[in-house]
Formats: structure tokens, sequence, C-alpha cells
């Protein structure tokens, strides 16, 4: 493989590949710009996560209203026993990895002498997050090797380590980000990279009680709200504009029509936002930004994300109360 840069940790276990920059910044401010003069307006869900971004999304996950999370996580921590799964010389393939607190539960399942075995492979936008889950998890565990791939997982699939014996994970519900024709693009694309006998475990939110969806999104000490309003800082620094995000108020509700949580940011006044080349963004009063989306799943969709991807579901591992669901599905 043709690394675009490449640094070592001073123990020698961890590896850092970081692809972004091959990938170039056209594409993303392009991107950006597209999203802002589109109507409605929005930005992409991914660009919630510099460093800031992270730390508050991990404090979100610790929220009491937030109970994705903490639902996956119960999941997590009492199920390797029950993949078909051959862990010595596995290697282990995270999509959006974030933090470390989820594949750790994982990797605590399996026993000492083939954990020593496995290569662990975090893949996310966010080279901070990579960093310090790779600190995290050599204080925890004795793995054979981690390889940090700093990249988007969406548009640079094809960086993904090209090895035997993979379990791809994809946790968090974060497929439930895209739209249903980016899923549909998505699982086809990652089900074409996986190989005979290759895994995916693949997290998904469940369609539940509007109620409890709603005060997951609007929590009452606000932070989501601070998470939403700072992709706006992420944009200022990456097309150079002015968004004051105070300016702005935070709103998330869920679509029933579509079993889905949106998350906008509505203008309290009207503003115009300075781009580049003495060209400007006008936004009105009342009018909101797009940032995410967050699709609600029922047994159907999950059969549905499964063949879109040509892969075979082999068990669903659910809570007492089927409000998220892990699906273990294998290339055959």
């Amino acid at each position: 493989m043709n690394f675009v840069k490449k640094t070592v940790s001073p123990e020698g276990k961890i590896e850092l590949h970081d692809y972004l920059p091959a990938m170039g910044i056209g594409p993303v401010r392009q991107e950006i710009l597209n999203g802002l003069l589109a109507t409605p307006k929005r930005i992409a869900s991914k660009f919630f996560y510099d460093a800031a971004g992270s730390e508050l999304f991990e404090e979100i996950t610790r929220l009491e209203e937030y109970y994705p999370t903490r639902t996956e996580k119960s999941i997590l921590a009492a199920m390797a026993g029950n993949l078909e799964v051959d862990f010595k010389g596995l290697n282990l393939i995270e999509l959006g990895s974030g933090d470390a607190s989820k594949i750790s539960l994982l990797l605590r399942q399996i026993p000492g002498p083939l954990l020593k075995t496995v290569h662990y492979f975090p893949m996310d936008i966010s080279r901070p997050a990579i960093e310090k889950s790779g600190r995290e998890l050599l204080q925890k565990f004795e793995l054979k090797q981690i390889t940090g791939v700093v990249a988007d997982f969406y548009h640079q699939m094809h960086v993904i380590p090209k090895v035997k014996n993979r379990l791809f994970c994809f946790f968090g519900s974060t497929i439930g980000n895209f739209t249903e024709s980016l899923a549909r693009d998505f699982m086809f694309r990652l089900g074409n990279t996986l190989q005979k006998g290759d895994g995916l475990l693949l997290g998904v939110d469940m369609v539940k009680d509007a109620g409890v969806l709603e005060r997951a999104y609007n929590d009452e000490k606000g932070v989501t709200a601070r998470f939403n309003k700072n992709i706006l800082r992420v944009v200022n620094r990456l097309i150079n504009t002015d968004f004051d995000p105070e300016v702005f108020e935070h709103v998330a509700f869920f679509n029933k029509t579509k079993n889905r949580i949106e998350m906008h940011l509505r203008a309290m006044t009207d503003m115009e936002i300075s781009l580049e080349r003495d060209r400007k963004i006008v936004i009105r009063m009342g009018e909101t930004i797009h940032t995410e989306n967050s699709q609600k799943f029922t047994p159907s969709d999950i059969k549905k994300l499964a063949r879109w991807a040509s892969l075979d579901t082999v068990r669903l591992f659910s809570d007492e109360k089927n409000w998220f669901t892990l699906a273990y599905l294998v290339k055959r």
C-alpha cells in the first residue's frame, strides 16, 4: 500500500497512516460550499468531528438521555463468544472509530494468547481521536499492532487494508447518518471490499417512541446543542467563513415520515456570511442549516442493508427493549 504519510509511536506498537492529504482540501471545501449554497442549506455530519467535536460527542454518550451508546455497549459486552470469528491473526477494522470504549468491550472478550495476534485498524477522519484511542488501548491490551488510518471512510474506501481474516466494525448507527441513496451506495461498495469469510458488525438504532428519540437529541444540559453549533467553527476553519455559532439555535426532532431524527441549526437573525473572493451567503432569520440525519431502523431495514452489500445475516444481537441491534453479517 502506498501510504501518504506514516508516523510510528516511540514504542513501535502504533503506526499512523494519514490519507487525508491525498484527498486534498479542494474537494472538502467544495462539498461544504455546495451544501451551504443549496436550498435548503446543509453541512455533512462528518464535519462535527474536530478535536472539540469529538470531546463533546464523548460527553454526549455519557448523558442520561442519550441511550444509543450505553445500549450498544451493553450488547457488545457479552457477544464475542457468539460470533463465528477466528480471533487468531484477526485483522480488526473499525470504520469511524472515534474513542476506544466500544472496541475495548470486544477486545476484552478475546483470550490473552489470541489477543496478542490481533491487529487493530481504527479508521477515522479525526487524527486526534485515533491517537488518543491508540494510546488508551495499548495501556489496556497486549495487541500485536495498532495501525491508525486517517481517512474519510466513505470517499477513501480504497485505502482499507487488504489483508486476510478481517472483521469490520461499524458501530454507533453511523450508517443512519446517510441518506437512503448514500447508504445503498456505501453498503454496495463495502460489500465489494469484503473478501470471502470477512465479517461485518453493524450497529443500528431501532425505531421506537418519538419521545425517547427526541429527548436523546435535546438533552437538558445543552451538550448536543454545543456539539451541533461547533460544526460552524469547523466550517470557519476549513473554508474561511465567519459564522457566529451563537446566533443559531439547535433544533432536533423526529421526522415520523422518514423514521429519522433530524438536527438543524436555525438562524435567530438575518445575516451575511463572508466567503472567499468577496462572495457572501445570505441567511434569513428562521432559515435552517441541516447538519445531521440519524435514521432509525426496523428489522426489514436491516435485511435491506445486508442485501445491498450482498452479505448474509448470521445473527442479530439486541437489548431487552429492542432499542438497538448489532447485526453480524458475513461475506460467503
